[in-house]
């Protein structure tokens, strides 16, 4: 009995993420804003909007428009705007500027929550222990691998960087950051609402309750209090031994 899982309840785990989520979005916030101003990204930004203003006054046309109103449009003001729109393209210097934009939006992007999940979901966790962050901390949650054994490093990096990072956050921020720039329509969604979808089900459904990055790790999520976590497999053997033989000697009376 003792060696039962006591999984951490979901209103825990919910609150812990919160927390968590939060201290996650003003470190990321705060590192992309430092990288921002060493890369010049507003300078970037302000030379495509001249660039886009510069077309659109040229032809009278209005670039940021949605697909309704773009087929409201008569057919001569359509062909007016696929004009303007085949001129901006075909400036060498809009274009240019445009694709470093995207880039530095996707470099500075990825590189901020990196560096956040890298602080909070895995520095975090090996200075405090059994894979706690520091909303797992508050809320009495622990993490460890789903036979009783104490998260290791290996353990712990595959959980927040192959899991957390790359999977569940960059994955949709990436196909998010496509949609903007119109680099990616239907199919893109189709991934949001896959990744979306699989993470409900398995949070609801799973029997450990368990995420994308839990599977990946073989962790669970555990109440701190009354789970026993071990260090190595040889410690959780001699436990169950050791129960073995108190179980025999009291059948002995």
């Amino acid at each position: 009995m003792l060696l039962d899982i006591q999984k951490a309840s979901l209103l825990k785990r919910v609150s812990a993420w919160l927390l968590d989520a939060i201290l996650l979005v003003i470190l990321v916030v705060g590192f992309a804003a430092l990288l921002s101003a060493s890369l010049n990204y507003d300078s970037h930004s302000k030379k495509l909007d001249e660039h886009y203003a510069k077309y659109e006054k040229m032809y009278g046309v209005e670039f940021n428009m949605s697909a309704e109103k773009f087929e409201a449009m008569t057919e001569a003001e359509q062909k007016l705007y696929e004009t303007a729109y085949n001129a901006l393209v075909s400036d060498e210097d809009a274009m240019y500027t445009y694709n470093l934009l995207v880039n530095l939006t996707l470099l500075i992007t990825s590189i901020s929550i990196l560096f956040g999940f890298i602080v909070l979901e895995f520095l975090v966790p090996l200075k405090f222990g059994n894979g706690q962050t520091l909303g797992k901390k508050i809320f009495g949650i622990a993490v460890m691998r789903t036979g009783s054994i104490k998260i290791n490093t290996i353990c712990l990096f595959i959980r927040t960087i192959l899991g957390k990072y790359t999977i569940e956050t960059m994955i949709p921020v990436l196909i998010m950051i496509m949609i903007f720039f119109g680099s990616i329509g239907i199919i893109g969604i189709a991934i949001l609402a896959t990744l979306l979808i699989t993470q409900v089900i398995l949070l609801f459904a799973h029997r450990n309750h368990a995420q994308i990055h839990d599977l990946l790790a073989d962790t669970i999520a555990v109440d701190m209090a009354s789970q026993m976590i071990f260090d190595t497999q040889e410690d959780l053997l001699a436990y169950k031994q050791k129960l073995h033989e108190e179980i025999v000697a009291r059948k002995a009376y």
